[in-house]
């Protein structure tokens, strides 16, 4: 366990935040190396991947529920110095992350063929999508122990576990993904299905490895099975806090939904094209995510321990740098765009949906930046209710208009994306105004 609630604030956000960072630059490696692969298969391979990574929205929204949830009461106990309930706690977040992976997995796959044939431009594509999916879902489903694990960890400040794993992972599945998907060696070739089924051999191990973490009874997290009882009153300390979190993430896979559906009647190209151009930008959008994963436990420690002035200086540091962040990123991309999109897709419509989208929605990377930051201070005091409401705004005004305006017979893919600067830019205002407001009310 790291004591945060002393020394310098900037000091634990760049040390957390780096631990953070190089386990996401590690897994966006993966994500890009992977569509590099695919993308020898056809626009349609791209497509199906691109159609079916909007389920990891949900599994991110679920699992964000358990991890914030996990983070912030466990931070809270470790900045009480109250050790007995943070290891409590932790074993109670692995009951309630494996009832959620089984719940997920049954559900998934039984609706697996219908999701596909209702987001898919041609039968072709919603055979790859089906069989992607096929080893994608458990894949996903293994990630909520993963996901908790990792969370309880970071609640006490201890980032380089997760670090660790999810660089080994991602590694492993680097090295397997054009195993599998061409037939390398003696191992057969299973296509698209073949990046699905190293991600799934990939996580399995990954689950198996952070585990190792919690089994040495001197460690300040372990595993305690007389702790495995459910105890709802626990779960829903955690879900209070985490299920407004997750219902943002939830909302940002009905975002990805209803633009898939929109852009349906343009082709296999442009969900490609916006499919490549969303995986860059989640790529650029690493450090300040990272970022945000560290201020969490850092003021949450703070918060519990009940040192005002050092959450909010928190916040003005990690404000600070992600915006700072954001503005050099977002002029990359802008300027590297046509480069960017070249790499995974030599279809010229594929490439010109794609650097019309990266065009707009780089002009929004300040915002979004500040707005990761603003979402992780409501996360650390533990009232996520605000960041939802927020996001619920944002959705409204992002996807209610382009719905609207996708019947008129001149629409243009380039009014969703200026929708989504518009809602973006009005949720980080919406964000830092409440946010002051909660400082009043739990920093006075």
């Amino acid at each position: 366990m790291q004591d945060l609630t002393t020394g310098s604030l900037t000091g634990h956000l760049l040390k957390t935040t780096s631990f953070m960072l190089v386990s996401m630059v590690f897994q966006t490696l993966y994500v890009l190396v992977d569509l590099f692969w695919v993308g020898r298969l056809g626009t349609d391979a791209v497509a199906a991947v691109g159609i079916s990574a909007n389920l990891s929205f949900l599994v991110l929204a679920i699992s964000q529920m358990l991890g914030v949830g996990t983070t912030t009461v466990v931070s809270h106990a470790a900045g009480r110095k109250e050790h007995d309930q943070a290891i409590h706690l932790f074993n109670q977040s692995q009951v309630l992350s494996m009832v959620a992976g089984v719940m997920f997995l049954v559900v998934a796959m039984y609706y697996r063929t219908a999701y596909a044939a209702a987001l898919s431009a041609d039968a072709s594509m919603q055979r790859q999508t089906e069989d992607y999916l096929l080893w994608f879902i458990p894949a996903m489903a293994l990630q909520f122990a993963m996901v908790a694990m990792g969370a309880a960890l970071r609640g006490t400040g201890n980032f380089k576990p997760g670090m660790y794993v999810q660089t080994g992972t991602v590694v492993l599945n680097i090295v397997l993904a054009p195993i599998l998907i061409f037939g390398w060696g003696p191992f057969a070739a299973h296509g698209v299905a073949g990046a699905a089924l190293a991600t799934f051999i990939a996580i399995a191990v990954g689950v198996a490895w952070i585990s190792l973490y919690f089994v040495d009874r001197g460690a300040y997290l372990c595993f305690r099975l007389s702790d495995w009882r459910p105890e709802f009153g626990a779960w829903g300390r955690m879900l209070k806090i985490g299920l407004p979190a997750g219902a943002e993430f939830a909302m940002m896979g009905v975002y990805m939904v209803v633009v898939y559906a929109i852009t349906r009647p343009f082709g296999a190209a442009a969900q490609a094209g916006f499919g490549v151009g969303l995986r860059i930008v989640q790529s650029a959008f690493l450090p300040v995510v990272a970022l945000g994963f560290a201020v969490a436990p850092v003021a949450g420690q703070n918060f519990g321990a009940g040192h005002g002035q050092r959450v909010r200086d928190a916040f003005k540091a990690a404000a600070s740098m992600a915006g700072v962040l954001m503005l050099v990123l977002g002029a990359a991309v802008y300027l590297a765009a046509a480069q960017l999109m070249g790499l995974f897709s030599n279809d010229a419509e594929v490439i010109h949906v794609g650097v019309d989208y990266l065009h707009v929605v780089t002009i929004n990377f300040v915002a979004s930046g500040i707005t990761f930051v603003s979402a992780s201070m409501f996360q650390a005091m533990g009232n996520t209710l605000p960041s939802l409401a927020t996001s619920f705004l944002r959705l409204v005004v992002g996807i209610v208009p382009a719905a609207l305006l996708s019947t008129r017979p001149d629409f243009a893919l380039t009014w969703i994306w200026w929708l989504t600067v518009l809602s973006t830019t009005l949720q980080m205002a919406l964000n830092l105004v409440l946010l002051q407001r909660e400082f009043r009310l739990k920093l006075a």
